[in-house]
């Protein structure tokens, strides 16, 4: 637990893929991150289904193909993985190629590969898994549960007190950004401390040329392994 707070501290993200490192950053800062796979799935281009890594030719990005014709609005948990193409396959080779001389594929690739053998239907199932493999593998002391397991619901402000109460928390943590769609006298007028934490994107030793910020968190434990935690620790 963060020493400034005395009761528990939560975060909460959308279960992303591949995260970034200020996903994780987040996870540093409170005692349990709430994946909201409840909440509305975007409807243009977003972090559900793709992240970027690093090539000789600059950003590589990896996209999960999904369904989404057809099917309006849907719920992230509802999101069905489209899963007639290659994608799985070009994923892998693509770690396999432009990570060949990072210090640490050897360690990961095996763990990347079986979670990618699972053949995972849902969207959010997969992005899960991911999530667990790289908090585990960063070595995270704090926790992390699904919005569905709480059964909580709503939107905006209210969405995030019912999963403070849900917890019996009396902080709430996210980054700045964050802070022109919350309604602050909404937290405190439930007795809810609202936190805004500073991020400062780490920089590390890369492949391939001049660094790139904010790159999926598996560069950076491509890259730099069991220093990976401190690296981000450090973004404050």
């Amino acid at each position: 637990m963060n020493a400034e707070f005395s009761g528990m501290i939560i975060t909460t993200h959308q279960p992303i893929f591949l995260p970034w490192p200020g996903f994780f950053y987040k996870g540093l800062r409170a005692d349990t991150l709430v994946l909201l796979d409840q909440v509305q799935f975007p409807l243009g281009r977003s972090w559900m289904t793709r992240n970027r890594l690093k090539s000789d030719q600059g950003e590589l990005w990896l996209r999960v193909p999904v369904r989404k014709k057809g099917r309006g609005k849907q719920n992230i948990q509802d999101i069905e993985i489209h899963n007639e193409t290659h994608w799985r396959q070009k994923h892998l080779q693509s770690l396999r190629q432009h990570y060949a001389h990072a210090p640490y594929l050897d360690d990961h690739l095996p763990h990347l590969e079986a979670i990618y053998a699972y053949h995972h239907c849902r969207l959010a199932d997969l992005n899960v898994d991911l999530i667990q493999y790289l908090w585990n593998t960063l070595g995270l002391k704090s926790t992390w549960v699904l919005q569905s397991e709480l059964g909580v619901s709503g939107q905006g402000t209210e969405l995030l007190v019912s999963v403070c109460r849900a917890l019996n928390a009396d902080t709430f943590v996210t980054l700045p950004p964050a802070e022109k769609y919350l309604d602050r006298e909404k937290f405190s007028t439930c007795g809810i401390n609202l936190v805004f934490t500073p991020l400062r994107p780490p920089v590390y030793p890369q492949l391939w040329g001049d660094f790139r910020y904010n790159l999926s968190a598996l560069d950076l434990l491509l890259n730099c392994g069991p220093k990976s935690l401190d690296i981000i620790a450090s973004a404050q």
